[in-house]
């Protein structure tokens, strides 16, 4: 695998300005993948590009609104059944009538369809994964993600461990993927709200997780660990930003431990810098992930971080030096972690200050957007040629 320089612009004679740009995501929903998309979409147009997003559905309408404000333009082709040639039909006369020079794909369901649709417009393709190995549990899906970059200019993967994944489960070699990690703006501005909306006094100590409530992010282990932390820590409190199924068993889970009134179920929220600002301590305990967007954020406001051995987490929290680490699937060593950070202000302090530096060098969305166009630069140009 390779990972991906920084350096390139956007502008001048070799940038990307006036080049029409095709964004393609299969939900429209506020999940990692669709935030990488509207930052690289928005940052691109802001840049000079064109961006034009694609989605099969409308169903919630937040991609559209984020993509609003910076003017790109959101077009549904809808996608009516699993398998559909007529959905790669319409969707290379899409991007016919828009004119697209360049088609990114995010994802397994648009990476096969984007690579056929831009085969058929006569366009340079580029796909990035992000999450972890859903698409390897048919041999199917492996075979048509397979033909997918066979048929693309580029591949991405946020994480190392992903892009390995990948090249192990398709046959792919090393050199045919390129890791990209994810970045995010600097927060400005932010307020800390949330304490005084849950009605929380300075004594009170706040843990915080964002992410959707499903069973592979692991927010059973933090309300297990609340309540183990509970004795010693009596004004701990923990607030989740998300949603999803798993909502009706956390509560459950939190009502047989006796911490109901500790345990903050957010909802879904857009004022992550309010909710982190609040927090004393951010905590990603998943089990699976590729590079979280919350993470950074978490980072960027010098959170100290509790956070879960998956994925890239490790290697963006230099192995410990900004942030602890433990196995995911255990809550004992959440508990211990957690403990150890409320209970040593000075080592929370300087972790965060860490973890801050990190995201600043390392994590800024100026950076993500610097080396995609670099892959798409390298498309257009093999396309040319």
């Amino acid at each position: 695998m390779k990972i991906a320089p920084f350096g390139f612009v956007l502008g001048g004679r070799q940038g990307l300005a006036g080049v029409r740009i095709a964004h393609l995501t299969e939900t429209d929903g506020p999940g990692g993948a669709e935030r990488v998309l509207s930052l690289l979409a928005t940052e691109m147009q802001s840049a000079g590009a064109t961006s034009v997003a694609f989605l099969p559905v409308r169903r919630e309408g937040w991609l559209e609104a984020e993509l609003a404000p910076a003017g790109v333009t959101v077009e549904y082709v809808p996608l009516n059944r699993p398998f559909s040639p007529g959905y790669a039909r319409a969707l290379a006369a899409a991007f016919r009538r828009h004119r697209i020079e360049l088609a990114h794909s995010h994802e397994f369901t648009m990476a096969f369809y984007g690579a056929w649709a831009a085969r058929r417009a006569g366009i340079p393709h580029v796909i990035t994964m992000h999450g972890s190995r859903y698409y390897a549990g048919r041999w199917r899906r492996r075979l048509a993600l397979r033909a997918a970059v066979a048929t693309s200019a580029g591949v991405a993967a946020v994480s190392r461990a992903l892009a390995a994944s990948l090249c192990s489960d398709l046959w792919l070699r090393d050199d045919r993927i390129t890791v990209v990690p994810n970045g995010v703006r600097s927060p400005n501005g932010i307020t800390a709200g949330l304490r005084a909306e849950l009605g929380l006094g300075p004594a009170d100590r706040l843990l915080l997780a964002v992410g959707n409530l499903y069973p592979v992010k692991g927010h059973h282990d933090l309300v297990v660990a609340l309540a183990q932390l509970a004795a010693r820590h009596p004004t701990l409190h923990a607030a989740i930003a998300g949603r999803g199924a798993v909502e009706p068993l956390l509560r459950q889970e939190a009502a047989a431990r006796g911490v109901t009134h500790r345990l903050h179920l957010l909802g879904l929220r857009g004022d992550i810098g309010n909710l982190l600002a609040s927090a004393d301590v951010f905590v990603l305990p998943s089990h699976s992930e590729g590079l979280p967007l919350a993470l950074l954020e978490a980072m960027f406001t010098a959170r100290p971080i509790v956070a879960t051995r998956v994925g890239e987490v490790p290697a963006v929290l230099a192995e410990g030096n900004a942030g602890l680490l433990v196995d995911p699937g255990s809550p004992d060593q959440l508990t211990l972690a957690i403990d150890r950070l409320l209970g040593d202000p000075s080592l929370a302090r300087a972790l965060g200050a860490r973890a801050r530096a990190r995201a600043e060098a390392e994590f800024h969305v100026s950076r993500m957007v610097a080396r995609y166009a670099d892959l798409y630069r390298e498309a257009l140009d093999r396309a040319s040629a």
